[in-house]
Order: C-alpha cells, then structure tokens, then sequence
C-alpha cells in the first residue's frame, strides 16, 4: 500500500472527525487573509511572480463572471419583455441620419495629457486620456510597462440617458459599444466619447419591436452633451 493513503483509508473505516467540516471552511476563510500577508511581504522575484499569477487569475475570474451576467440578463429580457412598451412598432424608415462627420470637438492636446515616466520622467511616450470613455466588460487594463492610453476609471462610462424622440421620454440605457467618434478612427477605438459621437445602447428592456416582431437589442444613439462637463451622458435614440 502507498505511503500516503493511510488517511483515506482511515476516512473509510472511521470517517470524519466530527469538527472535520468546520475546521476546513475556517482554514478556507483565513486563506484569504494569508495570501494577503504574503502579497504584501514577498520581495524581488518572488514577488513579482506572486503578482503576476494572482493578476492572470483576477483577469480570469473578472471574464468568467462578465460571461455568466451576461447570459442571465439575456435569459430575463426574453422571459419578462415590458409589456406597457410593446406595441410601439418601430416604422420601417433607413437609419437615422446623425450629424457626422462635425467639426472637431476638440484638438490632441486638449484630448490628451502626457504623462512623463521612467526614474528620470524623462520618456513622454505614455497618454491619459481626459475625455469620458467606454470599456467593454470583459476589459483587463495591460501591464503598466505596455499601456499606451491610459483611459482614468473615473471617466468610464457603462450607461447614457437616452431620449426616445417619438416617446418623448429618457431611459438609462446600457451603453454596448462607441459606434462612430468626429474626431477620427482613433478615438472611436479607444471609446472615447464627445459631442456628436455615434453610440450603441440596449434598447431590449423598451420592448422595441421590428415589423417581423422581433425584439431589438440595440439601436444607436448620439451625444448631445460634453460628458467630461456634466459627468453624466445625454443622447438622443436615432429612430
């Protein structure tokens, strides 16, 4: 018999202590509180390799969540469809027509700010941006060695207060993506959104409906305020 199954052999026979349960889930809830104390004291490479693992698991952890919530939102919007906003049938015009391309909202330096680094400050190569943003759910920030655009948590965006035209009436909206930003292809990538940018919003707790009578996900609306003034998105739902 191997050296080490003597335990659960003894397990078989005997079974578990009586405390075995409470012992476990207790050792499991100081884990916690000991791979803290070793984050915190783990010096040089030893460190940096802690660090490195718990990062690559956080980043997990964070996607594998954002998955689930997304398939459990789904499965309540097709079971509970408002039904007061039903019967709005959307009319089968083109899409709307937005206001792009505008004048430029505003210029590089004013979009940017930039950031010295290294032990002397003297690299410029880094820029934060001081726009309001959107980042999708599922986004994990690079290491800081590799990260270009650094877009501030303070001035992410998840939803907008969109304006239904017809309705008159404002909903707040969960943004899905920045469709089209007047400033260019680059900031349309980084999601950063400006007067007159093209968004993408969910628009399937409304109860919108086509004329086939599926239900529409998303629809695109534009920003009609400067978001990094008033701290709050304003669109208008292009119909």
């Amino acid at each position: 018999m191997p050296q080490g199954d003597y335990i659960d052999l003894h397990r078989k026979r005997h079974g578990y202590r009586p405390d075995h349960f409470e012992r476990k889930r207790k050792k499991e809830a100081r884990e916690v509180h000991k791979r803290s104390e070793i984050a915190q004291k783990a010096l040089g490479i030893k460190g940096k390799m802690f660090a490195k693992k718990r990062y690559a698991e956080k980043a997990q952890m964070k996607k594998t969540l954002a998955m689930h919530e997304e398939s459990s939102s789904r499965r309540k919007v097709d079971d509970d469809v408002h039904e007061g906003l039903n019967t709005i049938k959307q009319k089968g015009k083109k899409a709307g027509k937005w206001e792009v391309p505008l004048p430029k909202a505003c210029c590089e330096d004013e979009m940017f700010k930039v950031l010295r680094t290294g032990k002397r400050k003297t690299k410029q190569w880094k820029r934060m941006v001081t726009k309001a943003t959107f980042v999708g759910p599922a986004f994990t920030r690079k290491p800081p060695k590799y990260e270009r655009f650094i877009r501030p948590s303070g001035l992410r965006f998840t939803k907008a207060h969109v304006t239904h035209p017809e309705l008159k009436c404002t909903f707040n909206l969960e943004i899905i993506g920045v469709k089209k930003n007047p400033n260019g292809q680059m900031y349309t990538s980084l999601g950063v959104m400006t007067k007159g940018t093209i968004i993408e919003v969910n628009v399937s707790e409304l109860g919108l409906v086509t004329p086939a009578g599926k239900v529409v996900w998303g629809k695109y609306a534009q920003v009609t305020n400067n978001p990094e003034n008033d701290g709050c998105i304003n669109a208008v739902l292009l119909v």
